[in-house]
Formats: C-alpha cells, sequence, structure tokens
C-alpha cells in the first residue's frame, strides 16, 4: 500500500464510519475502483481505531462520568440507578454479541464476507431497514430509559455490522430507532457502544498487520490518523444535522450506491 492510498482510504473511513452508509462497503469499493484491491479486515479494523478515538475525544465529558459512575456502582449497589452507571454496564452488556460473533466468524468475516455483491445488497436491504425505522420510530425514550433487553438488541444489531455494507453506525440506530428512542439518543449510544468493540478488534487485528502482504504498518497509521481527524468532523456535523433533519437522504444514498456498485459488477468495472 502507497502513502496516497493510506491518505485516500484514511478520509474514506473518517468520512464514512459515522454515517449510516457503512465505511467497510466504501473501503472495499473505492479500493476496487482504484485498482488497489481489498486492503484487508486487518488494515480496515486498526484505522477505525483512529475514528473511535474522535468518539472518545468528542463524547470526552460524558465517557469519563460513565466511567466513574459504573467504577462506583460496583462497589456500591445504590450507585446502580444512576443513569450513567447504568449506561456504563449498558456498553459491556451490549457489547458480548459482536466479541462472541466476531470471534466464532472470524475466518469468514475475513473472506467469504468481503464480497461485493453481498456488500451491495446490504446496502440496499439495510438502507431500507434503516428509512422503515427512522419513519416508524416513535422517536419518545433517551438513554436514561434504555434497559437491559435495549443493550442486548442494541448488541445484536452492531454484530450485523462484521458483514461489509451493513454500517455499524446504521444496524444499531436502526435498532435504537425500532424501539422507540430519538434519533440523537439512538445514535449517542450506537457511538458509545462501538468503542470497546471497535478498539479491542482493532488491536486484536494489528498483530496481523506484519503478515499481511498488502499492509505496511506505515500507510496503515496513517490512514488511521487522518481518519480520526475527519471522523471528528463528520461527529460534531452529524450529531447538528440530527437535531432537525432525519436520515431520509442516508436511505437514499445507500440504495443508489448499492444499486451502482450491482450495476458496475454487472458491466465488469468491479469484481466480486
Amino acid at each position: 500500500m502507497s502513502w496516497f492510498e493510506a491518505i485516500v482510504l484514511g478520509i474514506v473511513q473518517g468520512l464514512t464510519e459515522f454515517l449510516p452508509i457503512s465505511s467497510n462497503a466504501h473501503v472495499l469499493i473505492v479500493s476496487q475502483l482504484f485498482g488497489w484491491g481489498d486492503p484487508g479486515a486487518a488494515f480496515t479494523a486498526v484505522t477505525q481505531i483512529g475514528t473511535e478515538i474522535a468518539v472518545i475525544i468528542y463524547f470526552r465529558t460524558e465517557i469519563v462520568e460513565i466511567i466513574r459512575a459504573w467504577w462506583r456502582s460496583i462497589r456500591d449497589k445504590e450507585a446502580r440507578s444512576d443513569p450513567s452507571a447504568r449506561l456504563g454496564w449498558l456498553v459491556i452488556v451490549g457489547t458480548v454479541p459482536i466479541v462472541v460473533l466476531g470471534y466464532l466468524f472470524s475466518d469468514q468475516i475475513e473472506t467469504i464476507a468481503r464480497n461485493l455483491y453481498l456488500t451491495a445488497a446490504m446496502l440496499i436491504v439495510f438502507g431500507i431497514v434503516l428509512g422503515v425505522a427512522d419513519a416508524l420510530g416513535s422517536r419518545r425514550k433517551d438513554e436514561t430509559e434504555m434497559t437491559v433487553r435495549d443493550g442486548i438488541i442494541y448488541g445484536f444489531a452492531q454484530s450485523l455490522a462484521l458483514i461489509p455494507g451493513v454500517s455499524r453506525s446504521g444496524a444499531s440506530i436502526s435498532a435504537g430507532l425500532a424501539l422507540g428512542y430519538t434519533r440523537r439518543a439512538a445514535t449517542r449510544y450506537a457511538f458509545l457502544l462501538a468503542v470497546p468493540a471497535v478498539i479491542g478488534s482493532g488491536l486484536y487485528e494489528a498483530r496481523k498487520i506484519g503478515d499481511d502482504a498488502t499492509v505496511a504498518w506505515g500507510p496503515t497509521l496513517l490512514a488511521t490518523i487522518v481518519a480520526f481527524g475527519v471522523g471528528l468532523a463528520v461527529i460534531a456535523w452529524l450529531m447538528r444535522w440530527l437535531t432537525t433533519k432525519t436520515f431520509l437522504p442516508f436511505v437514499i444514498y445507500r440504495l443508489a450506491l448499492g444499486l451502482l456498485v450491482l450495476l458496475l459488477l454487472a458491466l465488469g468495472v468491479l469484481q466480486s
């Protein structure tokens, strides 16, 4: 991988990680269009660390409070009623599904799942899911009303993002909207939930970088830094956007991109 490729893919990762349009899909598609080949699951997982650091910085005040409240709740049962402490426990509960499923299906994730036909199909299917959830959800609840059941549902929704094209944020947000949470609440919890899963996955996959002929540490670290900077700007923009807007533009974009990828595959411009 060249330094130029790393910069381009870092920008793509940062732009698409938090929008419900699938960063994995975009990294795969851009790599194919430029003839760079699949950068690999390890590269994607490590660059996602950069975007999750952006989440930590953007939500630093909330995260520090969650960690403090959660720690207090371990020693003091009464502290477990604190909404921040409960949110900390729910992030842990919601992380379990993706850890288990990611470990069980790691080989398939790195091989069979990285197929552009499947990616295009997931862009379309989960674009429709997001649109339906956004249109029909009651949007009445915030994070303080989250239950263990909701956390588990969120967790299984997040685990679907192991398949490129689904979108980690898109699947989690769709689950939150379907459960009746507001757009901002659904999105905030989706971002917080992703932090332990993505950083854990990135550190786990980092050990494979040296064994992957298509990835080198230098370009990978550069892409991670670029993804961090771009991702931080995107988070700030998206959270402002959701105060007055819907997810409809992202739904339309997903459907259009999925259909375009299928067309390009049929024409031989892209290879599955």
